[in-house]
């Protein structure tokens, strides 16, 4: 068996020769090493440089085909095209490519720089300046800055953090490696640091915008929704005619509630740029979320028409589950993804739509087509490791023991307010939420980032790569800190609530953390939203979810991923006999009054009629199933995957013969 290429050492072989003006050489060891390495980036990458430089235009050309293929989102694959398009005469295509680069990575000097020549000579001097400014900008920053800007929009996160804590180490008060930590904290989902360092940021440059800026995006993702509001008001104070403050405060006052003032505030906007598409999505998402379906249609539609490659509107509208789209809207969308130069997120959204355009029509074989097209790209670009998220849930199970369970008994918070609903995403816990929240005892709040916080932090510093000291430390904390970190998830989820005794975190990746929060809430309640395997995991796959759920983006993963999901349940089981409520989604479609009175005789409530009547239940809902709860109980979900069963092998095979059955 030959011996695998070093494909690192065959990169830095071909940049030596291209660096010493070696282009054919250059060329020849990339090609070599993409026999067996044909996906790699960084070959299929400096093979384009050469090839180019070569004269061999319509091979690089073919090398950064392959490319953007492997790396959708890659900039300086854009940038690459935007050169080629130069030394080939077309300057209106290379425009187009450095820009797109430069959204991909606004560390791209060389593309803003030409851009500026460029749009000059176009005689477009507005956008040749702006363009000229940011190439200006980037060469004010300290080298290492720039590197880390690199390698952030690139996909080497930790390199990036490693470089950028030397530097702020030794340029403590450096604001712009203080953002570009905060942004790397954010993108490994460790918030806390984020905000703390924003928080410090903002400090030392109060009237740096673009540091507020991202505070308030962090604070939004903490759902620290109070003090994002807080710093929404304080920029839209210094100029209340700006149409990106007036936004930024519309969306953080419908975070909080205020749909009435974030209205006047999107319609404020829309006066001054009424075919604005952002925030005519932004309008709609606010209107699904409070159930006026008519508008946010209205809303989503004229989004597609001031933007027809805006994905996000299309998007929406499928998401909305009873939209069904018309002919010319399908032919637009299937047109839209022929287009080679359509951005990477609109590609996706419109994968989505597609798929869901024709699954209404029963067109079961081009549906799956496209959804599977849209899993394909996300999944590409997420690099999710089913068995290192497999490795990850073992180690609950190794170290999360009826004898840590024993030694631990009466530590934590005895507050019983929390009810957690948890499992895999589409297994109806949205359904359970509003028939609990539909009880005067219980409120209703969110997908509640709390815990998953805490398990990052627990995690140590090996956080990013799934390992670390969590769970095996838990076995250290003493009785004083699980109390602590107890009280602290009850006061930090306080804004969220009404007023009742009661309240609901759905965070379905909960699953994951069961001996953690019994460790710090003994007596929380905890119900397990359990849906039959092939329709739960076929329609997360059908399903686009914002972030935090990329097992879902292939049949392998997602079955995986339930498999796993079954096995740590079982051990919760084990360990803590009679802690978890199982409840099935089908169970509660068949005797919703029986499955009804189990739940509430489990939390300890008396019956109430308006958990029956939870469709009449008015209650902003921000899940992908908020247009379903608000109908009553049917059956429309059971047993979809079987119109997709002949494409559905894999998934079945991950699942294994008993859950697959």
């Amino acid at each position: 068996m030959p011996e695998t290429i070093d494909t690192a050492a065959a990169v830095q072989a071909a940049q030596r020769a291209l660096q010493g003006g070696r282009h054919g050489e250059a060329l020849a060891l990339a090609d070599d090493a993409l026999a067996d390495a044909p996906g790699d980036r960084d070959l299929l990458y400096v093979a384009a440089v050469a090839a180019r430089f070569a004269g061999q235009h319509d091979a690089a050309l073919a090398y950064l085909s392959r490319l953007i293929e492997a790396a959708p989102e890659y900039g300086r694959a854009y940038q690459e095209l935007g050169h080629l398009a130069r030394d080939t005469g077309d300057a209106d295509a290379a425009i187009l490519h450095y820009a797109r680069a430069c959204r991909l990575n606004p560390a791209l000097d060389a593309s803003w720089r030409w851009q500026a020549e460029l749009l000059a000579a176009k005689g477009r001097p507005a956008e040749a300046a702006a363009a000229r400014a940011q190439a200006d900008r980037l060469a004010a920053l300290p080298r290492e800055l720039l590197a880390v800007t690199n390698m952030i929009h690139e996909g080497r996160v930790l390199k990036g953090e490693s470089l950028c804590r030397a530097f702020l180490k030794a340029n403590p008060h450096h604001v712009e490696a203080m953002r570009l930590l905060a942004d790397i904290g954010s993108r490994l989902g460790v918030m806390e640091d984020a905000d703390f360092l924003l928080e410090s940021a903002v400090t030392f440059a109060p009237d740096n915008i673009q540091l507020r800026l991202d505070w308030i995006q962090v604070l939004r993702k903490r759902q620290k929704f109070a003090e994002a509001l807080r710093e929404a008001e304080a920029l839209y104070a210094r100029d209340p005619e700006n149409p990106l403050f007036q936004s930024q405060l519309a969306i953080e006052a419908m975070q909080t509630g205020d749909y009435t003032r974030a209205f006047a505030l999107f319609d404020a906007v829309l006066e001054k740029l009424p075919h604005d598409p952002a925030t005519l999505t932004s309008k709609g998402h606010a209107l699904k979320t409070r159930g006026e379906h008519k508008q946010a249609v209205a809303s989503y539609r004229a989004a597609t028409v001031a933007k027809p490659d805006h994905g996000d509107a299309w998007y929406s509208l499928a998401n909305l589950k009873t939209y069904r789209f018309e002919d010319a809207e399908i032919d637009r969308m299937r047109a839209l993804v022929e287009r080679p130069d359509l951005a990477f997120m609109d590609r996706v959204h419109l994968n989505f739509a597609l798929g869901k355009a024709y699954e209404d029509r029963g067109d079961y074989a081009e549906s799956f087509r496209f959804y599977a097209d849209g899993n394909d790209l996300k999944r590409r670009q997420s690099r999710y490791d089913a068995q290192k998220m497999s490795r990850e849930l073992a180690l609950q199970a190794e170290f999360c023991t009826p004898e840590l369970f024993a030694e631990k008994a009466g530590s934590g918070d005895p507050a019983p307010d929390p009810i957690f609903i948890l499992g895999l995403p589409r297994a109806g816990s949205t359904l359970i939420e509003q028939i609990l929240a539909s009880h005067s005892q219980i409120d209703g709040t969110l997908e509640l980032p709390n815990i998953l916080s805490l398990a990052h932090r627990l995690r140590g510093r090996a956080r990013a790569a799934g390992e670390g000291e969590y769970p095996a430390n838990l076995a250290d904390l003493p009785p004083e800190a699980l109390a602590k970190m107890g009280s602290d998830f009850i006061e930090n989820t306080r804004i969220h609530r009404q007023g009742a005794p009661f309240f609901i975190d759905k965070m379905p990746n909960n699953f994951r953390h069961i001996g953690l929060i019994h460790l710090i809430l003994p007596n929380a309640k905890i119900i397990d939203a359990r849906r039959d395997p092939m329709d739960c995991c076929f329609s997360g796959f059908k399903q686009l979810f914002a972030e935090g759920q990329e097992f879902t983006y292939g049949l392998t993963e997602i079955g995986s991923y339930y498999r796993d999901y079954v096995d740590l349940m079982d051990h919760w089981d084990r360990v803590l006999p009679g802690k978890v409520l199982r409840v099935a989604h089908e169970d509660v479609l068949d005797d919703l009054e029986g499955q009804v009175r189990r739940m509430l005789d489990y939390l300890g409530l008396p019956f109430e009629q308006a958990c029956l009547d939870f469709h009449k239940t008015d209650r902003a809902v921000r899940t992908a199933s908020s247009e379903q709860v608000r109908r009553p109980i049917n059956r429309s979900g059971v047993g979809v995957w079987r119109n997709y069963e002949p494409w559905l092998d894999d998934l079945k095979a991950a699942l294994g013969p008993e859950l697959a059955q």
